[in-house]
């Protein structure tokens, strides 16, 4: 697996990544929260440190669930009770106190890992309503007929009909669009839903969740 390890111990870092590198894991060691933020993408778990020079871990952690269901494992010297609930119930898959053992924190791992897994992949056409899309060939159609679209409309287009039917927060659509859940200019993404609602014609099927943000499908 590829792994993103969020820790600003050099020497803690040093060991992990041995460890995980030995064992057929792709760790990548970053020391900032922010830093998690924009590289999660890359990877497919992350193992996240609470104690963070630039922003509390835990706030790392419930940004990181905001934008989408990567797995996380806290890896964390915090090991009273309550940040152990506080971490659990903010989002984490798994919470470990350190010092761990190797061995039960690479168990831990891919248990979290296996139960991460989709049992099926988003499917490479979506039809709601009279709207078409090919998530393949990146085609549009509405009634049959083609709607050209710009790369950053259907990309925004993309994520919400692999959701088909499903609210997808405004943080997902801006850090798989824009690659910045948290930095990027929200009323881009403003833009690029009304000028799709424009373009396909069917404005009720690009529902506003108040609070949230959209779903594709009435």
């Amino acid at each position: 697996m590829r792994v993103l390890l969020v820790e600003d111990d050099d020497g803690v870092a040093n060991a992990l990544v041995e460890v995980l590198a030995a064992h057929g894991h792709r760790p990548t060691r970053v020391s900032r929260g922010a830093d998690a933020l924009t590289r999660h993408r890359e990877h497919d778990l992350v193992l996240l440190d609470l104690g963070l020079p630039d922003a509390d871990g835990l706030d790392v952690l419930r940004k990181l669930r905001r934008i989408g269901p990567i797995p996380v494992v806290v890896l964390t010297a915090r090991g009273e009770e309550r940040m152990v609930v506080r971490g659990l119930r903010s989002g984490a898959d798994d919470y470990l106190v350190k010092p761990v053992r190797m061995a039960e924190l690479l168990a831990r791992i891919e248990a979290v890992a296996r139960r991460g897994r989709l049992p099926g992949a988003v499917a490479d056409e979506v039809q709601v309503g009279e709207v078409h899309v090919d998530l393949r060939t990146r085609q549009v159609r509405v009634d049959g007929r083609d709607v050209e679209l710009t790369p950053k409309e259907f990309d925004v287009l993309a994520v919400l009909a692999g959701e088909a039917g499903s609210a997808v927060s405004r943080q997902r659509l801006m850090d798989e669009v824009w690659g910045d859940a948290y930095l990027a200019v929200s009323r881009s993404l403003d833009v690029h839903i009304a000028q799709l609602r424009g373009k396909l014609g069917r404005p009720e099927l690009l529902v506003t969740i108040r609070g949230f943000g959209y779903r594709f499908g009435a």
